[in-house]
């Protein structure tokens, strides 16, 4: 049951979060209805990625069968002839109410989005992948701070806690500039060998890399690099987003 201490200590968080919840009730990130951070309506109505339209590759949402990403011209812009990962997949494609949503995520620090986010994202998980560990592209140490926390972190330990896998921490803090507003050039430019592994963490597993956006794919090829030369046996990505 818990020593006195212990449980006045618990009322005196449920009344201060009754208090909060009472001044400033949760709201959807979407539509500001009150009751959820988001709600089953706006989830529902995310534009989910077709898993049959997808490349199997990549997870590009209309791949499958000519593959606007992971084709020979679009790798060659990422001055690469092939992906370094063995697979990615991603939960939604790219909206105004996405990219809301990961906003108010990230740049609002609404934390609990994270068992949300991450929920849409293991759900879109192929059955048929092995998964060892998860990890995640770590934020600037800058961009932690300003926030508070570290946003792909906390998806990643959604993610690891829905599979029953370990979560770890794999990759050093880069520094780099934020990638938001940067062209795929200098995407490229900005993440060429930024990322370090934290020793051997991921050698020989296969280990499962989680990131929010997938953009133009640069960081995490660039993660996935490091993975590799720590070790990681293979490498598959998961996002919630897609561009």
């Amino acid at each position: 049951m818990g020593s006195w201490s212990d449980i006045a200590r618990r009322a005196a968080s449920f009344a201060a979060e009754a208090a909060a919840e009472t001044l400033w009730p949760t709201r959807c990130a979407i539509c500001d209805r009150p009751g959820s951070v988001l709600c089953e309506r706006c989830a529902g109505e995310l534009p989910y990625l077709d898993w049959w339209r997808a490349c199997k590759r990549c997870g590009s949402a209309y791949g499958r069968v000519q593959c606007d990403t992971c084709n020979p011209v679009a790798l060659a812009r990422l001055g690469r002839t092939s992906l370094p990962f063995a697979s990615c997949a991603g939960a939604t494609m790219f909206s105004p109410e996405v990219g809301h949503v990961v906003r108010v995520f990230k740049d609002q620090g609404e934390q609990r989005l994270a068992s949300a986010m991450a929920s849409c994202m293991v759900r879109v998980l192929p059955p048929d992948w092995p998964v060892d560990a998860v990890t995640f592209v770590p934020a600037t140490l800058s961009a932690a701070r300003y926030r508070g926390f570290d946003h792909a972190e906390l998806l990643a330990r959604r993610v690891a806690d829905a599979l029953a896998v370990e979560c770890r921490e794999a990759l050093a803090r880069p520094k780099t500039r934020d990638q938001r507003g940067l062209s795929a050039r200098q995407r490229i430019a900005n993440l060429a060998n930024r990322f370090e592994p934290l020793g051997p963490t991921a050698a020989g597993g296969r280990i499962l890399l989680v990131d929010d956006v997938y953009t133009t794919g640069a960081t995490l090829c660039a993660a996935t690099d490091a993975l590799l030369s720590a070790g990681a046996g293979e490498v598959r990505c998961l996002t919630f987003a897609r561009v």
